[in-house]
């Protein structure tokens, strides 16, 4: 079987798992932290298209588990996430991060908006071709690396570490 097959069939899993838990599945930390992974989800590459926006949107609507909720209000949360993810990547998904560890402390809660992000995911078929740019935030320009650490052996031994956008402005130490 392919992965992509069995990534599916792992997806139809979830979402059984979930409708069984969907009386327990309406508070409001609930839909925020899905909401935000599913934005999550929809900008995985770094970017958001309308296209992937639409697509997950239409997944979020036909959620079994999700029409707990408003759809008016889903698509207004979902759309509010992914504005915050589009003016600053990085920025948003901090925050869309804190949105999710609201749910924490319910381990049902929680386990749920991991398998909502799994299930959404899996609906959107095999994932995107990489944009040429060499993808999305974070990906370094081709062979960049940096070396870390003191030169000392051991426990805190040098190591070599991919550069991203943030860091890659920041000079080597001289004995790097």
């Amino acid at each position: 079987m392919a992965l992509w097959d069995r990534i599916k069939d792992s997806a139809q899993t979830m979402q059984n798992q979930l409708v069984a838990k969907k009386n327990e599945l309406k508070s409001g930390a609930f839909r925020d932290a899905s909401m935000a992974m599913c934005a999550l989800v929809a900008a995985a590459d770094g970017h958001v298209d309308p296209s992937e926006r639409q697509r997950v949107a239409q997944l979020i609507a036909t959620n079994e588990v999700l029409q707990n909720f408003s759809a008016d209000d889903l698509r207004r949360r979902f759309d509010d996430y992914l504005d915050k993810l589009s003016a600053d990547f990085d920025f948003g998904k901090v925050g869309l991060m804190q949105e999710i560890g609201k749910v924490k402390k319910k381990p049902v809660e929680a386990r749920a908006v991991i398998q909502i992000g799994i299930v959404i995911g899996g609906g959107r078929g095999p994932g995107k071709k990489p944009r040429e740019s060499g993808g999305g935030p974070g990906a370094p320009p081709p062979g960049a690396r940096r070396r870390t650490g003191h030169g000392r052996t051991g426990r805190g031994a040098a190591t070599s570490q991919t550069l991203t956008p943030k860091s890659a402005a920041i000079p080597a130490s001289p004995d790097a």
